[in-house]
């Protein structure tokens, strides 16, 4: 199966990023989203992370004009309809995704595989939208995805072992290194992950230590590359809510409850660096 052309829905963050390498790699890439505003950041963005690779010698302007010239943004879903391979990477929202999957199941020409960036949704449940759940797969990208080498690629219970070998080859060629996961909620990087931030929220909320310390414990005492609250911040709080409310649904353990205060600041629109207020404030996105 010859891939050419990738289909990403959502231009947001991880969308954006996934355009981004896909069209690095050499695919030709369609960006939709639900906004002409978010589909024009999402572009500039990557116009911008283009002109940081030219700045630091690692491209030139005519490679950058080459890759932005394989990028093209619509507002219409229904223009997916020539792609050979769909990455969706809409908001981490079960009912949003489902019924992306739904309509992109009737758009798509019969073998395209359709692909899922989501967080934590098994795979299985997004597959049972459409009439092609052998070819529905998850495709876990990490964030920033121009950086970040992982790719999780998560199989639902009727997925063939081609449409696999088929998304892990792809991952392949965008430059990444696939690893397999099996279908659980959170899968594994963030059944691991999202219940260390969860806890440092709970630390934070219990006066425990602050934002400040609670960040450099871990990252001088743990030795990562950033803090639990500061890594929530760049991922969004809101996603990080998400995936917390899915695995406590999805396994009924009480571990995974969402701390109150996550809660809140979500409630607040305090969603971390994309609103400019997270867990610390942001001006131009610096700290």
């Amino acid at each position: 199966m010859e891939i050419k052309t990738i289909g990403v829905i959502g231009a947001g963050q991880m969308g954006g990023g996934i355009a981004q390498v896909a069209a690095v790699s050499g695919f030709q890439v369609i960006v939709s989203d639900v906004d002409q505003g978010l589909l024009d950041k999402g572009l500039t963005t990557i116009g911008r992370n283009l002109d940081r690779q030219v700045q630091k010698e690692r491209m030139t302007k005519e490679e950058k004009e080459e890759v932005l010239a394989r990028v093209t943004g619509t507002l219409k879903l229904k223009d997916m309809a020539g792609v050979d391979f769909i990455i969706e990477a809409a908001t981490e929202d079960e009912r949003i995704k489902l019924a992306i999957f739904k309509e992109l199941d009737q758009i798509c020409r019969p073998g395209v595989i359709l692909a899922s960036n989501t967080s934590s949704i098994p795979i299985t449940r997004i597959a049972s939208a459409t009439q092609r759940p052998e070819i529905v797969i998850g495709m876990h990208f990490m964030n920033p995805v121009p950086v970040m080498r992982l790719v999780e690629i998560i199989k639902g219970l009727a997925t063939s072992e081609e449409a696999f070998h088929v998304t892990r080859e792809l991952a392949v060629k965008m430059g990444k290194t696939p690893v397999e996961a099996n279908d659980f909620p959170g899968f594994i990087s963030n059944r691991i992950l999202m219940p260390l931030i969860n806890e440092a929220i709970f630390a934070l909320l219990e006066g425990v230590g602050t934002a400040e310390a609670i960040d450099q414990v871990i990252k001088l005492g743990l030795n990562h590359p950033m803090g639990p609250l500061e890594l929530a911040d760049l991922i969004g709080l809101d996603t990080c809510l998400a995936i917390m409310q899915t695995l406590y649904e999805g396994f009924g353990d009480p571990k995974y409850f969402p701390c109150p205060l996550l809660k809140k600041y979500v409630d607040a629109g305090y969603f971390g660096r994309k609103t400019g207020r997270g867990f610390y404030s942001y001006d131009n996105k610096e700290k």
